[in-house]
């Protein structure tokens, strides 16, 4: 399976500065790797880290897009880990939305091999699955709830993409960005959102990595109370940050968030690795 993958390598690096694990990314549902192009990739590499993205199979300029629906959670899994072996060194996965279930799904089988150095889940689908969020996403935002259902069914929205909008953005897109994301969004295979839901959820963490959990206040995919269980889950203390929405590495702000994580990785890496 032919995956895309956006590099952007480290500039202005020490070289007598201590090294650092690659930082890979994990995209969520309907996206692809572009979400993390114009922001969180040069502005990472501008700090000296390895970065890479990949599209999931079936997503982006990745293979697979005729075939989506027959694709399983652990076929996206099998994808991270394909991008992993190829490293030079155990990366610090970062995983948004459906890519932290993603990254924790890696997790149950590579955590303790020494393969990764640490992951980060961004505004993650909860490790009990998608159901209790679904349910309360029906009951407190019902228009997005039929929005993201007449998309995932139909391929399009009778509404138009504005509930989508509201809960990615916190601070409304451009016109022109929000024609850009529209041209860019795409479907979901429906196998994996019942791998997600209730069929293949991930096993009970071993918790031998360094792991961070962040999440947006106006979240209404991944609202804060599903970002603390996620970090509850984990042993970790969850962090929230005001007035993000659910796009966290795309909506104006971004950069307290891309600071915050970097602060972590400093802190959690700042020694050589070797």
């Amino acid at each position: 399976m032919k995956l895309e993958i956006l590099h952007a390598a480290p500039r202005d690096r020490d070289p007598d500065a201590p090294i650092r694990p690659p930082l890979l990314f994990v995209h969520g549902a309907f996206a692809g790797a572009w979400c993390w192009s114009e922001t969180f990739l040069p502005w990472f590499a501008a700090r000296g880290w390895d970065c890479r993205a990949l599209s999931l199979r079936g997503h982006g300029g990745s293979e697979g897009r005729e075939r989506l629906d027959s694709f399983r959670l652990r076929d996206y899994a099998e994808d991270v880990t394909t991008v992993l072996d190829g490293l030079d060194a155990p990366p610090v996965l970062i995983g948004h939305s459906m890519g932290g279930m993603v990254v924790q799904k890696v997790l149950e089988e590579r955590e303790s091999t020494g393969e990764i150095a640490g992951a980060v889940l961004m505004a993650s689908v909860p490790p009990k699955g998608l159901l209790e969020g679904a349910m309360a996403m029906a009951s407190q935002h019902p228009n997005l709830y039929w929005t993201v259902l007449q998309i995932q069914t139909t391929g399009r929205s009778a509404s138009g993409l504005r509930p989508v909008e509201d809960a990615l953005f916190h601070s409304q897109p451009t016109p022109a960005e929000s024609a850009r994301y529209a041209d860019l969004l795409q479907g979901e295979s429906l196998t994996v959102i019942n791998d997600m839901t209730w069929a293949d959820v991930p096993r009970p963490p071993l918790r031998v990595l360094p792991l961070l959990v962040m999440g947006a206040t106006e979240d209404w995919f991944v609202p804060p109370t599903q970002v603390r269980a996620t970090a509850a889950y984990h042993g970790v203390e969850p962090h929230l940050f005001p007035d993000i929405g659910h796009a966290m590495m795309m909506d104006r702000g971004w950069e307290r968030i891309a600071a915050a994580l970097l602060d972590w990785l400093e802190v959690t890496y700042g020694q050589d690795m070797e």
